[in-house]
């Protein structure tokens, strides 16, 4: 147990590491108006910090650094969710600025917490076992071309253009996309194609000329990815951080942004609440000299998503932790009125 004096000796270094990122000496914690103690006095209780674990001393300056255990310990006994948070009224603005979409509260909310941290920011949409199909469209744009439109119940919206085959006839995919509208619409999007191998099969043979080549051309253009999506705000955010100087690390860290899948595994399994991840508490190599924040946010109940901030270790946590808590709470109350909304 750190006594009263070691704790502020440690608040004051993480604050100070976490603002400059220069090692913090027993001379400058001296000069702060909130420390009462000698720089004699501070240097023993750095060397006892450091002991224990909780400071680290680096090569170039007699200064300490947080360690990674020293970074856990203010975040456990030093952090609360509750701190008022700078610039929190422009999530709540956000919120509130008309946005009716899914896709546009949660690509906002991305963007303006990367912006405000200065860190990247990766949101993870709603899980494919709670994702519904709304409405599927085929809309023409001339007489070889057309987009192909699929809506989730959450508002996800995927598009794609496409070109139309001469084998395949207008009126085919428009029957058969009314039978998809008539019979799948409010079916779990995981379900889709145990569905269309099945019975949807059965009635698309007898309405449609060419079934075959229309049936496979059609799953093709609509079915081929999931709507499950990730999010991303100010993804060079991090490279602008000092611990990113290194060209190894640079690499390292965009070959993992472009795993969707792992990251999406990974924000997946975060817990309900408020996690911090420091470090090598992290599973992925890539981002082991990083913190990954994450917050889930709901919607009519049920687990939805996760909203993870990832910077480096010397990130500032009173204030992210106080965003993060602020945004699931908000994000969850719009998206359950919009859910209401478009049930």
């Amino acid at each position: 147990m750190l006594t009263e004096r070691q704790l502020l000796i440690l608040q004051v270094i993480i604050d100070d590491f976490i603002e400059t990122a220069q090692p913090v000496g027993s001379r400058s914690i001296a000069k702060k108006n909130n420390v009462r103690y000698s720089s004699a006095t501070i240097r023993n209780e750095m060397a006892d910090l450091e002991d224990m674990g909780y400071l680290e001393k680096t090569h170039s300056s007699s200064g300490r650094i947080p360690s990674e255990r020293g970074y856990r310990y203010y975040v456990d006994h030093l952090v609360s969710p509750r701190e008022t948070a700078g610039n929190i009224h422009i999530i709540r603005n956000i919120m509130q600025d008309g946005l009716f979409e899914f896709e546009q509260i949660v690509q906002s909310s991305a963007e303006i917490l990367s912006r405000i941290t200065n860190y990247t920011s990766i949101i993870l949409g709603p899980e494919v076992f709670e994702t519904k199909l709304k409405q599927l469209q085929i809309v023409s744009l001339s007489e070889n071309t057309a987009v192909a439109i699929l809506v989730t119940n959450t508002g996800h919206v995927e598009h794609r253009s496409f070109s139309v085959p001469e084998a395949i006839r207008a009126s085919d995919l428009e029957k058969m996309v009314n039978i998809l509208n008539d019979r799948l619409r409010g079916v779990p999007i995981f379900k889709l194609h145990e569905m269309l191998n099945t019975e949807i099969i059965n009635l698309m043979t007898k309405y449609v000329t060419d079934f075959d080549t229309t049936y496979d051309y059609l799953k093709a253009v609509f079915f081929s990815e999931n709507p499950v999506k990730l999010y991303f705000g100010g993804k060079s955010n991090l490279l602008m951080q000092p611990e990113f100087n290194d060209i190894d690390k640079v690499r390292s860290f965009y070959s993992m942004i472009e795993k969707e899948d792992e990251i999406a595994n990974l924000l997946k399994g975060a817990a309900d609440g408020i996690k911090v991840s420091i470090g090598h508490e992290n599973e992925v190599d890539a981002i082991k000299e990083c913190s990954l924040i994450t917050a889930t946010y709901e919607m009519n109940e049920e687990q939805m998503g996760t909203i993870a901030l990832l910077g480096p270790t010397r990130m500032e946590y009173k204030k992210v932790i106080a965003l993060l808590d602020t945004l699931s709470t908000e994000m969850s109350d719009v998206l359950y009125m919009w859910y209401k909304n478009n049930e």
